[in-house]
């Protein structure tokens, strides 16, 4: 994991642009679990942000300096109450089972909209979920939704009976968080999030960046 912090100048431009210019809506494919409303990322911030990040990256993940990659970013703000939010959207999830792709977290937003936490799944000891280990792991959850044991009223927060919290990243504006896509994780959200005004609410940009082989 990689946490950085001022790592891109202008970010309040960034903030402006979710507010004067984006048009947030909730994101209607079907494999999505976002609990809020997303826009496209203006392209010159994904070009800047992985230019910067570049470095980080190799050092920290191995990934080729320069090269080819598939990049796809959002703006996205949480806004969903939890008590309409679905149990995949309240308990700890993956985005990815591939290894190779990264998250790329930037807070534009301070420490009232929480943070980011990881997870371990207490059955299967997995914090991870690759290929290998997916069907086990889905097994498992269906088992444990259907015999209640996953009823979680509110956004998880903190370790509950089924899912050990390991680390959590507080919210800080203009703060950069990179880990693996495929561990599991959760936002630390507030059960009734704070709304959509970009300037005030929980915004972030995020971004997935996997190397092309």
């Amino acid at each position: 994991m990689l946490v950085v912090d001022g790592l891109l100048a202008g970010a309040e431009g960034l903030v402006d642009f979710a507010a004067d210019t984006a048009v947030l809506a909730p994101v209607k494919a079907a494999a999505n679990f976002y609990p809020g409303v997303r826009a496209p990322a203006p392209p010159g911030y994904v070009q800047a942000l992985i230019t910067a990040l570049r470095p980080h990256l190799a050092t920290t993940f191995g990934a080729p300096p320069d090269g080819r990659a598939h990049v796809t970013c959002a703006l996205s703000m949480a806004v969903l109450p939890a008590d309409q939010a679905t149990p995949a959207q309240r308990l700890p999830h993956i985005d990815t089972t591939a290894p190779a792709q990264l998250a790329i977290l930037h807070y534009l937003c301070g420490p009232p909209h929480g943070g980011t936490a990881f997870y371990r799944h207490r059955a299967t000891g997995f914090e991870a979920i690759d290929p290998a280990r997916a069907p086990a792991y889905l097994a498992a959850v269906r088992g444990e939704m259907a015999d209640g044991a996953g009823g979680q009223d509110g956004y998880i927060t903190a370790s509950n009976a089924l899912y050990e919290q390991t680390t959590v990243v507080a919210s800080a504006f203009n703060r950069i968080v990179v880990y693996a896509s495929n561990l599991l994780h959760a936002g630390v959200l507030a059960d009734r999030p704070a709304g959509a005004d970009p300037r005030a609410g929980r915004l972030t940009a995020n971004t997935f960046f996997r190397p092309e082989t």
